[in-house]
C-alpha cells in the first residue's frame, strides 16, 4: 500500500515537473523570438548604412573614420540614420549649401583649412545664422567675445557674425589656431564645438589621445559624426532618400583672386 502511494506520488511529481519544463521551454522560445524581432527592428533602423559601413569610405579632413571600432561604427550609423530623409523630411539644407558653399569653400582653401569644415555651419546653425540661447550667432555660431577676438565687430549697430565672408574668415583664423594647438583637424573640430581647454582636459583625464578614443560630453562626442553625416548626405543625397534635382553651383572663386575676394569682405 505504501509502495503504491509512493509510486502515485512520484508520478504526480514527475508530471508537474514535465509541465513546468514545457512551460519554461515555451517562455524561453518566446523570449528568444522577441529578442530576435527587437534586434531586427533596431538593425532596420540603421539599414541606411549597412553596405557603406563595411567599406570604410567615410572620412573627415582626409582621414578615414576607424569604423572597425564598434563604438565608432555605432555612433556613425546612428548619426547617418538621424540625418537621413526619413528623419529630416526636407531638402532645404541642399538649397542653402548650393548657395553658400561657393563662398565658404575658397576661403577655407585660402587659409589651408580642409574642405570638410564647410559642414560646420550646417551642424552649428543649419546655415540659418540665427541666435542660440547662449548668445552664439551667425553661420559659424560665434559668441560675442570670440567674434571680437578674431576681428568681427559686434555691437548694437553692427553684428558682423551675420556676414558670410567675414565670419568665415574669422572661423578660419580660429580653426588654424586650434589646429596649431592639437596638430589634428578632428580634434580642432571638436574644440571648435566645446573649447580647447575642455578637449585637452578630457584627454588628459582619460589618458587618451584622439577624438575617437576619448569619451567627451554628449554634444561633442557626436559632433564629428554629425559633420560626416552631413557630408555624406550633401555629396550623395539620393543614397539617403533625398530626391531633389541636382542644382547648378555658382562658379567658385579662383585662389589667385582670393586676396581681392577677402578684402571685399571688409
Amino acid at each position: 500500500m505504501i509502495k503504491k502511494r509512493m509510486t502515485k506520488k512520484h508520478l504526480i511529481t514527475c508530471s508537474v515537473m514535465l509541465v513546468v519544463f514545457f512551460i519554461s521551454a515555451f517562455d524561453l522560445c518566446d523570449a528568444t523570438a522577441f529578442n530576435r524581432s527587437h534586434a531586427t527592428h533596431r538593425s532596420n533602423a540603421f539599414s541606411v548604412i549597412k553596405t557603406e559601413e563595411k567599406s570604410n569610405e567615410y572620412s573627415f579632413a582626409n582621414k578615414a573614420l576607424p569604423v572597425y571600432r564598434p563604438r565608432v561604427k555605432r555612433k556613425l550609423s546612428y548619426s547617418l540614420w538621424m540625418h537621413s530623409y526619413t528623419k529630416v523630411q526636407t531638402n532645404a539644407l541642399h538649397k542653402k549649401a548650393a548657395r553658400l558653399f561657393p563662398i565658404i569653400e575658397p576661403i577655407l582653401a585660402y587659409y589651408g583649412i580642409p574642405d570638410d569644415f564647410k559642414y560646420i555651419p550646417l551642424v552649428e546653425s543649419g546655415l540659418k545664422g540665427g541666435t542660440s540661447p547662449k548668445g552664439a550667432r551667425g553661420l559659424w555660431q560665434f559668441m560675442p567675445g570670440t567674434a571680437r577676438h578674431y576681428g568681427l565687430k559686434v555691437n548694437r549697430k553692427r553684428d558682423e557674425r551675420l556676414l558670410t565672408r567675414k565670419s568665415t574668415i574669422a572661423a578660419c583664423k580660429y580653426l588654424r589656431e586650434l589646429y596649431s594647438e592639437f596638430g589634428d583637424w578632428t580634434l580642432a573640430a571638436a574644440a571648435y564645438n566645446n573649447g580647447s581647454v575642455q578637449i585637452a582636459r578630457a584627454m588628459r583625464k582619460q589618458k587618451t589621445w584622439g577624438y575617437y578614443t576619448t569619451r567627451f560630453n554628449r554634444e561633442t562626442g557626436s559632433y564629428v559624426y554629425k559633420l560626416v553625416a552631413m557630408k555624406a548626405i550633401i555629396e550623395n543625397p539620393a543614397k539617403y532618400g533625398y530626391k531633389s534635382k541636382e542644382q547648378e553651383l555658382p562658379k567658385l572663386v579662383n585662389l589667385d583672386e582670393m586676396p581681392q575676394f577677402i578684402a571685399g569682405a571688409f
